[in-house]
């Protein structure tokens, strides 16, 4: 981990456009998505049912957790189908030196 608190979970090219990566943070699944070459860090649970949301399929910015069909904008965590009603977390994602690093504290 950085002094700043971001950690590098990959190299750039790992998780091309329209792919995810998941990775293991302090016992956490994160999902990194790259989004027509923007990248965005999401917890890799469905706040529905807790299924796993790098399964599903991505549209745009929009992903489809495998179990029941809710949906969640990976750019902000919102909610964009039922049957999930509670946001999912997101963090931070910066790019340093082809490295992609996510915030976390």
């Amino acid at each position: 981990m950085s002094d700043d608190g971001f950690i590098r979970v990959a190299k750039v090219g790992e998780i091309p456009p329209g792919a995810v990566k998941v990775v293991r943070i302090d016992e956490q699944d994160v999902a990194v998505f790259n989004v027509a070459g923007a990248f965005y860090a999401i917890d890799d649970v469905c706040t529905h049912d807790g299924g796993p949301l790098a399964e599903g399929t991505l549209e745009g910015p929009i992903v489809e957790c495998p179990r029941h069909g809710a949906k969640f904008d990976v750019r902000n965590g919102a909610v964009m189908a039922m049957p999930a009603t509670v946001p999912v977390p997101t963090y931070a994602v910066r790019i340093e030196n082809g490295e992609i690093q996510v915030g976390w504290s």
